[in-house]
């Protein structure tokens, strides 16, 4: 399986998580080596692997005979890099599947992949917590059941038989307590209470994520026509503009979620390749369209009244007080 992911901390961070449930996964990114990288392919060949993280970018060209699922765990940013995503498997009369994970904030970057690939993707449904917990028990039994015909298990036997006659402790509750230690990692048990509550966010209080980094005098402010009503989260900007543009995260300053644009702090002096390439970037299913701060009308939600009493709004100018003639319908004012 070959799991896609947009930024490279996530690619680690993924597969650290995999790894720690039984996974024989790693992760596939720009800042390894090349040595490192080819290494990672070649287990992934072999079968020394299964899964792989990688990004746009480590994975470009791979061609893998094992891989038979793409994962795009976070959709990608245009059409194209999903359909280089999804050609990864399935090569050459071979058979292969892709998912992909949309959250609902995401429909219009699905909806653009429809359009582009001239084909609808199926939806799938989430397991359940209780279907994922009996999955698992069935597993367990099998494995079990495995053991019991595989294994020589004279020596565990004459070993339970001496606890329980040390700890006059039944052979039930030694069972229950070995299952336990085994699955305590993987939970057999499903709670119906378990649930994730999610708190409303405040339409009218801006989201900030970051504060300025030491090197904030060098920063200049920079407006991104994406926002909280298309879902953006500060962790997408980041990974965007450090992947697409190679800008270092930490170099990535204040950033302001409103909720049809965002304002975000990058280094004063970008080299103008590097500016036109953000202004063609996506996220969630947005252009960025970068452009300098000061540039642009501020929105409804940045209504202001400068010290010379003039409100901006809606990129108007208007002073108080004073009445606009009506013009009439070929640009001349009306008397």
């Amino acid at each position: 399986m070959l799991v896609f992911v947009r930024t490279k901390t996530a690619t680690v961070e993924l597969a650290e998580k995999l790894e720690s449930r039984g996974f024989s996964c790693a992760p596939l990114n720009g800042d390894m080596t090349q040595v490192a990288r080819e290494k990672t392919v070649e287990q992934l060949k072999s079968g020394a692997l299964d899964i792989v993280v990688a990004t746009d970018v480590a994975a470009r060209g791979l061609d893998v005979k094992r891989i038979s699922h793409v994962v795009n765990y976070d959709i990608p940013y245009d059409t194209e890099a999903y359909v280089h995503r999804i050609g990864r498997t399935g090569r050459a009369g071979r058979e292969g599947q892709a998912i992909l994970f949309v959250a609902p904030r995401e429909r219009r970057m699905l909806a653009a992949i429809e359009r582009a690939t001239r084909q609808p993707i199926t939806a799938m449904s989430l397991p359940s917590r209780k279907e994922i917990a009996n999955r698992r028990i069935g597993l367990f039994k099998e494995q079990i059941a495995e053991a019991m015909e595989s294994q020589d298990l004279e020596f565990f036997e004459e070993l339970i038989d001496s606890y329980q006659h040390q700890y006059d402790v039944g052979l039930r509750r030694i069972a229950a307590t070995l299952a336990y230690m085994v699955q305590k990692d993987k939970p057999l048990q499903y709670d119906e209470g378990l649930e994730i509550d999610q708190e409303p966010v405040e339409e009218e209080q801006p989201l900030i994520s970051r504060e300025r980094p030491a090197g904030a005098a060098n920063l200049a402010r920079y407006r991104i026509e994406v926002g909280r009503t298309h879902g953006v989260e500060p962790k997408h900007i980041v990974g965007a503009i450090a992947n697409e543009a190679n800008i270092k995260s930490r170099d990535i300053g204040h950033i302001k979620i409103l909720n049809d644009h965002c304002l975000v702090d990058l280094p004063q002096n970008m080299p103008s390749a590097t500016f036109r390439q953000l202004q063609k970037v996506w996220v969630c299913g947005q252009q960025l369209q970068i452009s300098p701060a000061d540039e642009r009308f501020p929105s409804k939600a940045e209504k202001t009244i400068n010290k010379h009493g003039i409100k901006r709004a809606e990129g108007k100018f208007f002073k108080p007080g004073i009445k606009k003639s009506p013009r009439s319908r070929h640009g001349g004012r009306k008397d």
